[in-house]
């Protein structure tokens, strides 16, 4: 990466860093305000991110000059966002009557929010004065110190962990070069194929996920890709994405009433378990997807006990529309959120009505800033509340069209080429279920939650499966159905290993799990004063779970789809864990069972603990330490460490093009092979795109390239496939997975 690369891909990092400055919102009632900071600047940054690739590739101009352009505009646009946040700071701190403060510009960004402060027990952020709100770095860094000075052994060892891993990932992210399997053969190569046309139009090929499967998080790579001139750095998109996830759901559970160490419980589970921990240094796109999930749930939670801002609202808009873009799998978690988001306004609305005589009449609308009739004391004026459900309504419309703008085009696109907003049939019935009678969702959830809760103890993983599958046959379900299984895979599959691909999660999922239920029916065991909020976010996450085991069939790979689900319900796990530790010290009896349940616990957190340090060192495909390590594996090697006998094969069958002179090289592949590495290889001496064309095309209006029409043919997969596309006289060459074909005469 050249230092001009380097320079354009702070820009962004800058933008947001002074975006979280310019939306840290002032009013004292805001939970955690820094993490709400980073909410509002993640979702304006991701929606400015896929509105600019959408615009630009509308406009033929995916080139790193627009590119560059956009993002110094936004820069700009951020720090001009923070003077003016700073001067009106100043205009506050001055003496003046109530009448002619200025609104403060988080409430103008994000919506005003001035109910009653909610108070956080022993959370570092929780309830910050105006003045606290605009504290300056300095002060903000002091705050930071005095936490961690108060902070007991306990939690101290938690944050270290956390910080621990979070920068080790760092590390492993920016040595390790892209390798996942997916992104070889379609996260990547869609990538290369914007940057080549300069637009987002599809194109023909084999591999139909390529154009079929939502790009968000491929939006994210192109910016990058365009920024610095390569990969380098595509890793860091998930990383960013899963500090994310750790901030939000401390955040959360900020919001359900946990204190410091519960939001340290929360985020020390999540940053442990071995799927954030892998995916955390990878170009998948689950931990995005969950990054996005999780900010609607933030921004629901902040909806239960106020009325929501405007802003905000756009805000719910913004993660809806980045989850839809990014992975439609979320929406499945999104969908219930909104609801519970509906029904709080409606009550609230019902209970503002209520205490506010000479209110208007239900369904009609009314400035928040309008007022009624003097209070009882000190001749004050009572604010009058906004409608109701014509609020609400407009509310939830809103929300969906702000969603509507940020997947509309793609979802346009694909229902221009395939008739379908959800692509074509056979994506529509690979993956979703196509049962759903009750014992047919049953037995999908058995293999999900037996695969998701997998240990390396194997007589416990078959003692499990045979009870699924003679369970399956005494209810008259095949546990193999196509129609409820994806492909042709076979149930059970092995899980427990710390593969980015397929890990299971017993430890994170098990508290979570046990959290979900003592909140549902013991929310008083967690907090006396927050059951209906616990219980109520319980049932999103049970819905969401429920939902997903009735709508996606099981799949060896199914662990990382239910991420998203697994960061929702994390904080339940904290909370319960909190208030476990919080009973331990009770004399008698009771108290030493207790302490056998503490005992018990800190077990798990340590297992927990041992498992995110052994993923994070022997994981694969990326580790620190044995075969493959990033420290002793050469950059070309690190992309082929799942296929290492690949590695040569692609570079002889590269050299052999490239020495022939070739210019435009035809592909013959399967739906599951890898394009990515010709894109790397047969790049142009100055960098840019080679003229890779597809020989066979599985989109019905765009017929592949004729093979007579090509310099060179490349091939993966199938030597019978790639022989059938060869024209006659052209010379053949096949190394067992990759072979070229070349004209007489080269």
């Amino acid at each position: 990466m050249s230092a001009a690369g380097s320079l354009l891909a702070a820009v962004p990092v800058a933008a947001v860093l002074l975006l979280t400055v310019a939306t840290r919102p002032r009013e004292a009632g805001a939970v955690a305000p820094l993490r709400l900071a980073v909410v509002r600047a993640a979702l304006l940054s991701g929606v400015y991110a896929v509105l600019v690739v959408e615009v630009l590739g509308a406009l033929h101009a995916l080139t790193r000059p627009a590119f560059a352009a956009t993002w110094l505009l936004f820069l700009a646009a951020a720090a001009t966002a923070v003077g003016v946040r700073r001067r009106r700071a100043t205009l506050l701190a001055q003496p003046r009557t109530a009448a002619s403060r200025p609104v403060p510009v988080g409430a103008v960004v994000f919506g005003s929010e001035t109910s009653e402060p909610a108070v956080v027990p022993g959370a570092a952020e929780s309830g910050p004065t105006p003045t606290q709100a605009g504290r300056a770095p300095s002060g903000r860094l002091a705050v930071a110190v005095d936490a961690w000075r108060t902070a007991g052994r306990g939690e101290r060892l938690l944050a270290g962990t956390i910080a621990g891993l979070v920068l080790v990932e760092l590390l492993v992210a920016l040595l390790a070069e892209p390798n996942n399997f997916d992104s070889q053969t379609y996260h990547l190569p869609k990538v290369e194929h914007w940057v080549a046309q300069g637009d987002l139009d599809f194109w023909p090929t084999a591999i139909h996920r390529q154009v079929t499967i939502p790009p968000g998080a491929e939006y994210l790579l192109l910016h990058l890709r365009l920024l610095t001139g390569g990969d380098q750095l595509y890793n860091l998109v998930q990383w960013a994405a899963g500090v994310v996830c750790l901030l939000v759901a401390a955040r959360i559970t900020a919001q359900l009433g946990g204190g410091r160490r519960a939001q340290l419980l929360t985020a020390f589970v999540l940053a442990t378990t071995p799927m954030v921990v892998l995916q955390a240094t990878s170009t998948q796109t689950d931990l995005v997807c969950a990054a996005w999930v999780a900010c609607a749930a933030t921004l629901v939670l902040d909806g239960l006990r106020r009325r929501t801002g405007w802003g905000a609202i756009l805000g719910l808009g913004a993660a809806t529309g980045l989850t839809a873009v990014t992975k439609t799998s979320g929406l499945i978690a999104v969908g219930p959120l909104l609801v519970l988001w509906g029904l709080a306004q409606l009550r609230l609305a019902l209970a503002e009505r209520a205490a506010s005589p000479g209110a208007p009449s239900p369904g009609v609308a009314t400035s928040s800033a309008a007022t009624t009739g003097p209070t009882a004391a000190g001749g004050g004026r009572r604010p009058r509340p906004v409608g109701g459900l014509a609020r609400t309504v407009t509310g939830s419309v809103l929300i969906m069209l702000v969603a509507a703008v940020v997947v509309g085009p793609f979802l346009a696109r694909v229902t221009a080429e395939f008739g379908h907003p959800l692509g074509p049939p056979r994506l529509r019935e690979s993956i979703p279920m196509e049962r759903h009678d009750p014992p047919s969702i049953l037995v999908n959830a058995l293999r999900i939650g037996h695969t998701a809760f997998d240990t390396p103890l194997a007589p416990l993983r078959r003692a499990g499966a045979e009870a699924i599958i003679d369970g399956a046959g005494a209810i008259g379900v095949d546990p193999q159905d196509r129609a409820i299984t994806f492909g042709r895979e076979i149930f059970p599959v092995p899980a427990w290993y710390p593969d980015e691909d397929r890990v299971a999660f017993p430890l994170a999922g098990a508290l979570a799990l046990i959290g979900a239920i003592v909140a549902l029916a013991r929310p008083r065991r967690i907090d006396p004063e927050r059951t209906e909020p616990l219980r109520a976010y319980a049932v999103v996450v049970l819905a969401a779970v429920l939902l997903h085991t009735s709508m996606i069939k099981w799949q060896p790979w199914g662990n990382r789809l239910i991420l998203y689900a697994l960061v929702l319900a994390v904080p339940l796990a904290g909370l319960w864990l909190d208030a476990l530790l919080r009973r331990h010290a009770y004399p008698g009896r009771v108290g030493a069972r207790r302490s056998v349940a503490t005992l018990a616990a800190v077990t798990v957190l340590a297992a927990s603990a041992l498992a995110g340090v052994l993923a994070v060192s022997y994981g694969f495909p990326r580790r620190l330490v044995g075969t493959g390590s990033v420290f002793t594996t050469s950059d070309w090697d690190t992309r082929f460490v799942r296929r290492p006998e690949w590695a040569d094969e692609f570079r002889w069958a590269a050299a052999a093009v490239r020495d022939s002179g070739a210019r435009r090289i035809g592909l013959a592949q399967q739906n599951d092979n890898w394009e990515y590495p010709w894109w790397l290889l047969l790049r142009q001496p100055d960098g840019r795109s080679p003229e890779l064309v597809s020989l066979q095309s599985v989109l019905p209006e765009r017929p592949p390239a004729d093979p007579a029409s090509v310099d060179a043919i490349v091939c993966t997969g199938s030597k019978p496939a790639c022989a059938k596309l060869v024209p006659a006289g052209w010379r053949l060459e096949f190394r067992g997975y990759v072979g070229y074909a070349l004209p007489p005469g080269r």
